[in-house]
This record gives structure tokens, C-alpha cells and sequence, in this order.
């Protein structure tokens, strides 16, 4: 999976449940809320104070190492 600040939490988890921890460590402790499922990784920096680059740089160093 390629993560992008477009991409929609409900997806990243789907994809990959272990990518939890990432968000958890950024401050992002509602991942299980519904509403959070539609929401883009940028919209969720965004309302948590966190460096969404810094993020998808994380998850997308994550997935190639499980390639």
C-alpha cells in the first residue's frame, strides 16, 4: 500500500491493522470511532496538531518493509 495524506483511515486500517500503533503514537486515540473511518490522514493531523508528512513518511517506510 502507498499512503498518501489522502488516505482514508477506515482504508489504512483495513489494509493493515498494525498501522494503528502509528496513529496511536501521533496522539490519535479515536481510530475506533466510526466517524474516524472517513476521514483522510491530512483532515486528522490536521485536528490532532500532528506532521501528517511525518506520518505518511512512518506508514509508508512500514509497508515497504513488509514487502
Amino acid at each position: 500500500m502507498i499512503v498518501t495524506k489522502d488516505t482514508l483511515i477506515g482504508d489504512l486500517l483495513a489494509n493493515d491493522i498494525n498501522t494503528a500503533k502509528y496513529l496511536f503514537e501521533m496522539g490519535m486515540h479515536c481510530v475506533g470511532c466510526p466517524a474516524s473511518a472517513m476521514e483522510s490522514l491530512e483532515e486528522a493531523c490536521n485536528v490532532h496538531g500532528a506532521d501528517v508528512n511525518e506520518l505518511v513518511a512512518q506508514l509508508n517506510a512500514y509497508f515497504k518493509a513488509q514487502a
